[in-house]
């Protein structure tokens, strides 16, 4: 696999991740998936903030 998509395969499985844990489960659950959704989150506010 070409090292270009490796970032974009990472933040899309954490996406799945996180949408799953909110789905299926509670409590642990909840952090679990707030923590996987906010990373690619945070991810295109840095990129789209760096890029200015």
């Amino acid at each position: 696999m070409s090292p270009v998509w490796q970032a974009p395969l990472a933040l899309g499985l954490l996406s799945i991740v996180g949408l799953l844990a909110a789905l299926f489960s509670d409590g642990i659950g909840d952090v679990v998936s707030w923590v996987a959704l906010a990373i690619p989150v945070a991810v295109a506010v840095w990129y789209t903030a760096r890029s200015r």
